[in-house]
């Protein structure tokens, strides 16, 4: 085998599942099971109201969005119900 195929052959197995939920990671929080998202200042569109303190994160603001993966009617409802937070609300909760 040549080093070229040796390389990639060695080449650690990367975990894609997160590919899944459009880049979200699982994660066990606030009582349950969570899909979560960073979203990135360039990305971030539109003003939310953060579900911790109530306060506003305005366009233009890095946060993260999250969603029951453990929701009683399913996926698409979790989607339908996914909240924006301040970055430092979602790790303080």
């Amino acid at each position: 085998m040549g080093r070229k195929h040796r390389r990639s052959a060695e080449r650690e197995v990367r975990d894609v599942t997160h590919l899944a939920n459009g880049g979200a990671q699982r994660v066990t929080r606030r009582g349950g099971e969570w899909f979560v998202r960073d979203i990135p200042a360039h990305r971030a569109e539109k003003a939310y109201r953060c579900p911790d303190c109530g306060g506003d994160i305005p366009p233009g603001r890095a946060h993260v969005v999250a969603w029951r993966a453990d929701h009683l009617f399913g996926d698409s409802a979790a989607v339908q119900d996914r909240r924006h937070f301040h970055g430092h609300c979602w790790r303080l909760a």
